[in-house]
């Protein structure tokens, strides 16, 4: 499913115009990567969890060369599912 299926589908069981929950769902988007970008979660309970975490530098290779490169630290979001979701897609 993408973006344009999945805000046909919310308009359809909100019954609101799908330009609405385009941009209720663009605006929930945002408003999860701002958050994460500044190192705060995003729980929704029952569906999961958006948090940042840091990743260390480490030692990487050139899968071309084989030269051995540094790969520096970062920080990525993870999404992390939560119970009922879970429940869902085993068909609980």
């Amino acid at each position: 499913m993408n973006k344009e299926e999945l805000v046909a589908e919310i308009s359809k069981k909100s019954k609101v115009t799908q330009k609405e929950a385009n941009e209720v769902l663009s605006a929930l988007i945002e408003t999860v990567q701002k958050t994460v970008s500044k190192g705060k979660k995003v729980t929704l309970v029952g569906f999961g969890t958006f948090e940042p975490r840091k990743r260390a530098a480490r030692n990487g290779r050139n899968p071309q060369t084989g030269k051995e490169i540094k790969i520096p630290a970062k920080t990525v979001p993870v999404f992390s599912a939560g119970k009922k979701f879970k429940e869902v897609v085993n068909g609980k």
